[in-house]
């Protein structure tokens, strides 16, 4: 690892030139699992079409209880109904576990309740933990850029550069930036000169717009963690910054497994709100038909009771107004993909969904937004 002095921008670089091998979880192997899986890879298989939406996910499924992977990818959200689904489906996840080395993910952040779910699951039917590569990247850094190498990984972790490439952090707007330059990054854009300028540095370094902290502030060779995108965090109306990235990871956190994601809102306002966005599972709740509309599910009396408790709990743990949930609402209509609000990896577009219901945004806010929650220790 080589340190530089902070220069003029408080900044300093850091460079892994070895990013070490992905290990065997259980048994501390380097390569092992990655070396049987190169000697296999004699085929690919595409398991579906690529969308992970749930009326698609059934094709996933069925095919999985029929063919055995080697190395299977998917985005979180695909992860997560196979998680859920893996819990009892015995057939499901005895074929799926039986020869798979390495599972791998990307396209937005994998919660810690479906790694917790995935790993219980491994450990019940072959009585390990299956290696899950993940990182952080773009198509700009083709797309490899920092990848996880350690065993005892969470949620958030991203990991050490690919050899050879270059981390500038950066302080920004209260959180660290990280910075990519190496023979993987793009030298610009086609035919856009302003757009090639604006996006790299005064020493070459190409802005990412992604925040990152250590794993581990006293063993760097962890490697970093995410942190957000700076680009969706805001300010309150008392100029306190909100850190979206984390805060919404502790919504899905604190009312897991029926919590899919959440949009915060209150750019410029005194205090933060969040749309909520729940499973499928949060009808278990209600005791009400399974053919019960959404909208009927989510207002029912044990949901509603359900979903004030996590917001007791979040408030209980908040140090200030800038993480502390003072309004929630939960969302009978999903996030539409063709209004851009969630991406085909389904990762959630929180500038278009807070573009597209800015009118239920400013009910949230104004107190007229029926079925709106708040913290049992807010007072008017």
């Amino acid at each position: 690892v080589q340190r530089r002095q902070p220069g003029a921008a408080g900044a300093y670089l850091v460079e892994i030139r070895h990013a070490g091998a992905v290990q065997d979880v259980e048994h501390g192997n380097p390569q092992r699992r990655i070396e049987r899986v190169a000697r296999n890879a004699d085929r690919c298989i595409d398991i579906d079409d690529g969308k992970p939406v749930p009326a698609l996910m059934d094709e996933t499924l069925r095919n999985l209880r029929e063919i055995a992977p080697t190395v299977y990818f998917n985005v979180p959200t695909g992860f997560e109904a196979i998680a859920n689904a893996m819990k009892i489906d015995d057939a499901l996840r005895r074929m799926l576990l039986s020869r798979v080395q390495m599972f791998f993910y990307a396209g937005a952040a994998l919660a810690q309740p479906i790694w917790d779910a995935l790993h219980e699951a491994q450990e019940r039917e072959v009585g390990e933990r299956i290696v899950m590569g993940t990182g952080l990247g773009m198509t700009e850094s083709s797309p490899f850029a920092i990848f996880i190498t350690n065993p005892n990984v969470k949620a958030g972790y991203l990991g050490v550069p690919t050899p050879g490439l270059e981390l500038k952090l950066v302080p920004a707007e209260g959180k660290t930036e990280v910075r990519y330059k190496g023979p993987n990054i793009t030298p610009g854009y086609w035919r856009n000169d302003e757009a090639t300028r604006e996006s790299f540095d005064e020493e070459g370094f190409f802005c990412t717009g992604d925040a990152v902290q250590w794993i581990d502030e006293n063993d760097v060779h962890q490697g970093l963690k995410f942190d957000g995108r700076i680009a969706e965090d805001f300010k309150l109306a008392t100029g306190t910054f909100v850190s979206v990235g984390p805060m919404r990871a502790k919504i899905i956190g604190a009312g897991a497994p029926y919590v899919q994601d959440a949009v915060l809102t209150g750019i410029n306002l005194k205090e933060v709100g969040a749309l909520v966005f729940p499973t499928a599972a949060v009808r278990q709740l209600a005791g009400l038909p399974a053919d019960a509309p959404m909208q009927a599910v989510l207002e029912s009396a044990p949901v509603q009771a359900h979903f004030q408790g996590v917001l007791d709990s979040l408030a209980a743990s908040a140090t200030g107004s800038a993480n502390r949930i003072a309004r929630m609402h939960l969302m009978h209509e999903p996030p539409s993909i063709d209004k851009g609000e969630v991406t085909d990896k389904g990762s959630i577009n929180q500038r278009a969904v807070l573009k597209h219901r800015d009118a239920l945004v400013e009910a949230l806010h104004a107190g007229t937004l029926p079925f709106t929650l708040q913290p049992k220790d807010h007072s008017e």
